[in-house]
């Protein structure tokens, strides 16, 4: 386990993403099986094994080490993983298969867990220890993602990460068929029904780089505020795949059920009442659910709009023109009123488009996409046949209330922070946010966290509420969960505003009537 321990911290810690996949990819050349096909299991999320709480590990570090000398140590360090892996009492370091702790975690019972993990820590190195804690609990956090590994396995000089991509989801840990693959041998034959086929992104776009390009070569039309999907009626076989390849039919038996069609549809997911197309805040209330209520079914319906046809009806359209791919989408037959097209925005030049994108005719739509009429549809994010014009952020200026120590390669600062706007003479918690600030600006927020900390909750402390930042978000949506009432989607801190007195950031009916 000593190799993928290493492979661990030199991705945590390895921010370029070309470094990152000649790190991955020299691993998966180097390492046997089946330790090469745990190892990318648990990176892509896909290794599934018995669940290792917080909690029993904490039951196990408390029989070993002092309360509060634990305490201090998972105050300073700021991971649960991390401090255990640390303060573990054993001078062993024997280097054990990466397969052996993974059969471990699946074959071990319950109520045998605790003194397997035990024993198991007793045998290994700091940093193993460490690896291997982050198997248990399902918590990688090195910056890699499903995709990414994928990427490395093509670079093996195999299969395309296109092909590779289509059978993922027919494969299981650790992936023998898929190795034997890439190193020459025959494609695996699990593949063969209603594949998930990598899907087509976009780039980010404004005003000013559209003016260098000519409207008539491109169609627009909204960006809607759900999640890309692809839906696949293959022979009758049915499936409802994330743009990452998870499939999440289980969630939306109702969808699944309306796919009365022949083919694979690139759309977005979306909660509609009859004509009206709700908050994502009701379409993330079905997401990664098992199984789904009637009540639920019938209070936050799915349905599909479709952006793309990729295969229809026996023939694959993706070496087509956008143009001749989209008459055949306005032509289509879906076979139900949960699934209709994306309709096509009226432009004539970009100032018209951007007049339609700063009134949007729905608070759901969260701005619009431009493609090329010319397009062929091409995995992956090709630079120039899509684009993405996002509305503008929401801002508001919020009080930093709380922070939290990060993970990972940010486990030594505070860089997760909660926030606050004015209610009345209180401040009420409204969000929190982990991103949009520079290096400099996380070391700064962590030498003010430091040196105003008001109280310690365990890794969280709280601070005076006197620092200002300028946090931007994507959408906005009542909700009750919160008792602020409000719910922000896509938090991050734009700009710190050591300019600002505290009692001049915004109040919460501010935010409130931001709400579409």
């Amino acid at each position: 386990m000593k190799p993928f321990a290493t492979l661990l911290e030199r991705l945590a810690f390895t921010p370029a993403r070309n470094a990152k996949l000649r790190l991955l990819r020299h691993y998966l050349d180097s390492t046997p099986d089946p330790d090469r096909g745990y190892a990318l299991a648990a990176l892509t999320g896909d290794l599934k094994l018995r669940s290792v709480t917080p909690s029993l590990l904490r039951g196990l570090v408390a029989e070993r080490v002092d309360a509060q000398l634990f305490t201090l140590s998972y105050d300073f360090v700021g991971d649960l993983a991390e401090t255990i892996a640390l303060i573990w009492d054993s001078e062993a370091d024997e280097d054990i298969p990466l397969h052996q702790a993974v059969d471990l975690l699946q074959s071990t019972g319950k109520s045998g867990l605790p003194a397997a993990i035990t024993a198991l820590l007793d045998r290994l190195g700091a940093s193993q220890r460490l690896a291997f804690l982050k198997l248990a609990t399902g918590n990688m956090r090195v910056g890699l993602s499903a995709r990414m590994a994928r990427m490395a396995l093509a670079d093996m000089g195999g299969p395309p990460v296109a092909e590779i991509e289509e059978i993922w989801h027919g494969l299981t840990p650790p992936y023998q068929p898929l190795f034997d693959w890439i190193a020459g041998g025959a494609r695996p034959e699990n593949a063969a029904k209603a594949p998930f086929r990598p899907v087509m992104l976009s780039t980010p776009t404004d005003l000013d780089q559209l003016r260098a390009l000519d409207p008539t070569e491109h169609i627009a039309e909204w960006k809607w505020d759900g999640i890309r999907v692809l839906a696949i009626n293959d022979g009758g076989i049915r499936r409802l795949y994330s743009r990452t390849g998870e499939d999440i039919s289980t969630a939306f038996p109702d969808l699944i059920e309306a796919l009365n069609f022949d083919g694979t549809v690139d759309g977005e997911l979306l909660v509609r009442r009859g004509a009206e197309i709700a908050s994502f805040n009701d379409l993330q209330q079905r997401l990664n659910r098992k199984t789904v209520s009637r009540a639920m079914l019938a209070s936050h319906p799915a349905g599909l709009r479709v952006y793309d046809l990729m295969i229809w009806q026996g023939r694959d359209l993706r070496d087509l023109p956008l143009s001749a791919r989209r008459a055949l989408l306005d032509a289509a037959d879906f076979g139900s009123d949960r699934i209709d097209a994306s309709p096509v925005l009226d432009f004539t030049t970009w100032d018209d488009l951007a007049a339609l994108r700063a009134s949007p005719p729905n608070p759901v739509i969260e701005g619009v996409m431009i493609k090329r009429r010319d397009s062929a549809y091409v995995a992956g994010r090709p630079r120039g046949p899509w684009f993405k014009w996002k509305r503008d952020p929401m801002v508001v200026d919020a009080v930093l209330l709380y922070a939290q120590r990060g993970h990972g390669k940010r486990s030594g600062f505070y860089s997760d922070f909660t926030f606050g706007l004015w209610d009345g003479a209180d401040l009420v918690t409204v969000g929190k946010a982990y991103f949009g600030f520079t290096d400099e600006e996380l070391r700064q927020l962590d030498r003010f966290v430091r040196q105003n900390t008001t109280d310690r909750f365990g890794p969280v402390r709280a601070v005076k509420p006197e620092l200002v930042l300028e946090v931007a978000f994507e959408g906005l949506n009542a909700s009750s969960r919160h008792k602020s009432g409000v719910a922000m989607r896509f938090p991050r801190i734009s700009r710190i505003r050591w300019d600002k007195p505290a009692a001049e950031a915004d109040r919460l009916e501010t935010l409130k009537a931001m709400i579409g």
